[in-house]
């Protein structure tokens, strides 16, 4: 089988260990011309950590990250509109609120993988499909023939467009900037979001004494000041905002940040097309608001080589994933979307009384959510 990924790269490996967990050896089609440790911060939840854990790396995983000990939103000025305890978490569901360097998972997952997996430099600028093959073009001029093709090259797969010509990311309606920086000093225990009217900003330290940070403001779609704001200008639009997040800006070198548009993709109907499948943000994208982006991808890791792992043919495996996960996903897609619009509100007024119900919502609430996400079908 031939697995072709790009960027977040976890997907395509997570996907090539779970199938050499059954048997069947994939080659994985890397975009980048070398692996190199590059990415930002990961938060992962007890689903993905169950996942892991199935293919047998959960615990080399856990001591490459961090666990934290609670997820809290607080408002600008610091006052905790949310809480939730891991720790209770974790006991009911698992290992929970994880945080991993995206370098310190991919070389977990290369280490177990073992060498010869990998083709890097392999970008997919199309494909044919044959009756019982399929032809894939790379941007290098190359191509390669395959029996089974399996995509999770990003949002913006190639290949989906070419299957599902409709389908295009979605813009959420907010920017985003992203760093890693050295956390030294800053005694941080917890995951966190504020909610401000100047958008959102989040934290989330990681092993080695390293913080994963994400800011997110409302902007229109692929706008050049947003792509060109330093962390001068950052500093100016958050900089009101409670401790330590002045500082975490001001420790942020110009060169350390990550900039893009959030997007998604509107549910397909379809991830399976006979002998090609579609994994990972290639088949459902959605915006980072319930931390599942990284997650789902894992889960479909795990479940593919579920199916893949009976008797029958290849293509009914396919089909068989599908079923399995196209009504999660869509679930997860549709509620991150909304969870993110109300979260981004910029209106004084409606953020207050946003803030006042998050506060008085019961516990219930949050445990329903928690028990959709973590009773994962493996």
């Amino acid at each position: 089988m031939l697995i072709h990924h790009s960027g977040r790269r976890y997907r395509g490996l997570t996907t090539a260990l779970a199938l050499k967990k059954i048997g069947i050896q994939a080659t994985v089609f890397e975009a980048a011309p070398t692996i190199k440790p590059l990415g930002a911060g990961l938060a992962l939840a007890a689903n993905a950590i169950k996942a892991f854990q199935r293919l047998g790396i959960g615990d080399a995983v856990v001591q490459a990250g961090r666990l934290l000990d609670a997820f809290s939103i607080y408002d600008q000025h610091g006052q905790i509109i949310t809480h939730t305890d891991s720790r209770a978490v974790s006991q009911k569901y698992g290992l929970d609120n994880f945080s991993i360097h995206r370098a310190a998972l991919h070389q977990v997952l290369m280490d177990h993988l073992g060498k010869g997996v990998v083709q890097t430099g392999k970008r997919d600028i199309g494909m044919q499909q044959k009756s019982d093959k399929v032809s894939i073009q790379f941007d290098d001029g190359t191509t390669h023939e395959t029996n089974y093709l399996l995509v999770a090259d990003g949002i913006h797969s190639p290949i989906r467009k070419q299957l599902v010509p409709q389908s295009k990311p979605r813009y959420a309606g907010y920017t985003c900037w992203r760093a890693v920086v050295d956390a030294t000093g800053l005694t941080l225990s917890e995951a966190s979001e504020t909610w401000g009217p100047k958008g959102r900003f989040g934290v989330v330290p990681l092993a080695n004494n390293q913080l994963y940070w994400f800011a997110t403001q409302t902007a229109p779609a692929n706008d050049s000041r947003m792509s060109q704001m330093t962390t001068s200008d950052l500093l100016k639009q958050f900089g009101s905002y409670h401790s330590p997040i002045p500082d975490i800006l001001s420790r942020t070198p110009d060169n350390a940040l990550i900039w893009s548009d959030i997007c998604d993709l509107k549910p397909l109907k379809t991830y399976a097309f006979d002998n090609i499948v579609l994994l990972g943000d290639a088949a459902h994208a959605t915006t980072p608001n319930m931390g599942q982006g990284a997650c789902q991808a894992i889960e479909d890791a795990v479940v593919l080589a579920d199916e893949l792992a009976r008797e029958g043919r290849v293509s009914d495996a396919f089909q068989r994933f599908e079923q399995r996960r196209l009504k999660r996903t869509h679930t997860i897609i549709e509620t991150s979307r909304r969870l993110g619009t109300v979260a981004q509100l910029d209106n004084r007024l409606l953020a207050t009384l946003r803030n006042g119900l998050f506060r008085m919502l019961p516990a219930s609430v949050n445990e329903r959510q928690l028990e959709m996400l973590y009773q994962v079908d493996f």
